[in-house]
């Protein structure tokens, strides 16, 4: 099996189900296989696409990626599916990595395609333009390609950029049996059948081993939304019209939600929220189950297992909202097929209870990083994947995260998580979000500073916001010397806080007490 042949089982055995929706558009199986069919003969016989060769994908949510996805699965070619919203100079840094032969673009984006790509044989195309993409389309045979069987386990599929939080964008590169291997565990995980109707509303590159491919195994339908602007009413809309039964929303989409005047009423057919991607704060948590129910589902893992490593299931939000709260504060426990090791700095496992590095083996682990091996073997030692994060085990078997290595605070000789601090601050009942980061001190080596968004007016002083984190029980050696409040948080592209740009719109901590 690949994801090649699915599309064509599809429309062998359900021509006329919904295979993917926008808005008041969609495709049925047979129409979107009979698209897929004729992109695969276009690269391949036009464009001399062949196995191996890079395909990317740079257009926004919509629902012409199911088709572009099956297209390049057809042809045995990895597909590289590109955040819309990325900089032109990450752009040229992936183009440059990933060598693609074809660029498949929007409109919007298909001008910066080519000027990056100017003088050199990478072909252009512009799905917008009739004349240019349809046209070709048309032209190209819609008879099943003969790639489509040729494609084996062991194949390329994909290749996923990384936010680039720590530096530019890694390619992380996903075989075709990893890819499949990964969807059983999403369909499990998520409970997903062929009825499935999952909304995709975040950037449509990061969805493809949980929402894209697994969705295309079972027969199921794929929606886009808009991910620019979130706004909760409009969400609400779409998922009352397509009927959706699945989403994933990133924590500020959460909040989001949280602050609007949307019930479960409003979105009666919504079975599961998948969340993660950055921390929540677990009151939020809570107050999200309070009124819409144990619908959610936190995943916690890394772009390099394709996000999947230890979940917070249905059956845990339900449990934490019946007395056992703390579990809010937890990414929940391993997900199938998946081993979690915690190490100290030399790879051994820790004693039970201590904190350690959090490594993750998996039969869907990426291949490597894209033509970056020393980097690869920097972070995948003897097949486990370790992730930079610092976790700790309950006595129960449920991981929290008490920190990232890079983002630990060393003050005093004394090592202090960030996010411990952040989940006080949110407890504050005007404040949205916080981040908190250390800065170089002379005297304490790190000095505590903390940056927060507002829900309400006024906003919360720093001296009323110090006040709280001591009454909160805080030590005063983990209490932030200084605390500012932002309109917003700085992000990449999907979403996360990136922390270095906090530290740099900080600059020099004020004196430290």
């Amino acid at each position: 099996m690949n994801i090649g042949l699915a599309f064509s089982r599809n429309a062998r055995r359900e021509p006329q189900s919904t295979a993917c929706f926008a808005g008041s558009r969609s495709l049925s199986w047979e129409q979107v296989n009979e698209r897929a069919c004729r992109l695969a003969n276009l690269l391949v016989d036009r464009y001399g696409v062949a196995r191996g060769d890079r395909v990317a994908v740079l257009v926004s949510n919509r629902l012409d990626v199911v088709e572009l996805v099956g297209g390049c699965a057809k042809a045995g070619a990895v597909y590289v599916g590109l955040n819309f919203r990325l900089g032109e100079p990450e752009y040229a840094e992936i183009f440059a990595n990933c060598t693609p032969r074809v660029i498949l673009a929007d409109a919007e984006l298909a001008p910066m395609a080519r000027r990056l790509t100017e003088g050199s044989d990478v072909v252009v195309l512009d799905i917008d333009e009739p004349g240019e993409y349809e046209a070709q389309l048309s032209e190209s045979s819609a008879a099943t390609p003969d790639t489509e069987s040729r494609v084996q386990s062991e194949d390329d599929f994909c290749i996923v950029y990384s936010s680039g939080t720590t530096g530019r964008p890694k390619g992380i590169l996903f075989s075709v049996g990893a890819t499949l291997q990964h969807s059983a565990v999403a369909v499990t995980e998520y409970e997903l059948s062929g009825q499935s109707r999952w909304m995709i509303a975040i950037p449509h590159n990061s969805s493809m081993q949980i929402t894209i491919a697994p969705l295309v195994l079972l027969g199921g339908a794929i929606g886009f939304a808009d991910s620019r602007g979130f706004k909760p009413e409009r969400f609400a809309d779409e998922v009352r019209s397509n009927a959706v039964t699945h989403t994933f929303l990133v924590p500020t989409m959460l909040i989001r939600l949280l602050e609007s005047d949307v019930r479960p009423e409003t979105i009666p057919t919504l079975r599961t929220i998948g969340y993660g991607s950055a921390p929540i704060a677990p009151d939020r948590v809570a107050a999200l189950v309070e009124r819409f129910g144990p619908i959610f589902v936190q995943l916690y893992g890394m772009a390099e297992v394709a996000s999947i490593g230890t979940m917070l299931r249905k059956s845990d939000h339900a449990l934490a909202a019946d007395g056992r709260p703390e579990l809010f504060s937890t990414c929940g426990k391993e997900s199938l097929a998946v081993m979690v090791r915690l190490v100290d700095e030399v790879g051994v496992d820790v004693e039970p209870g201590k904190p350690g590095e959090i490594v993750f083996g998996t039969p869907y682990t990426m291949t490597g990083y894209y033509r970056e091996p020393e980097k690869t073997d920097e972070v995948l030692i003897d097949g486990w994947m370790y992730s930079g994060d610092i976790g700790q085990w309950s006595s129960d078997g449920y991981l929290k995260i008490v920190g990232r290595k890079k983002d630990l605070i060393i003050r005093g000789g004394f090592n202090i998580a960030p996010t411990e601090i952040e989940n006080v601050l949110t407890l504050h009942e005007r404040v949205r979000e916080a981040a908190v980061v250390g800065l170089e001190d002379p005297e304490w080596g790190e000095a505590i500073v903390a940056a927060v968004v507002a829900n309400s007016s006024p906003a919360p002083s720093a001296e009323e916001l110090t006040e709280w984190c001591r009454a909160q029980g805080l030590p005063s050696i983990k209490i932030p010397e200084r605390i500012e409040v932002w309109q917003d948080l700085p992000r990449n592209a999907v979403g996360k806080i990136t922390k270095a740009q906090v530290r740099e719109k900080f600059g020099a901590p004020a004196g430290v007490s």
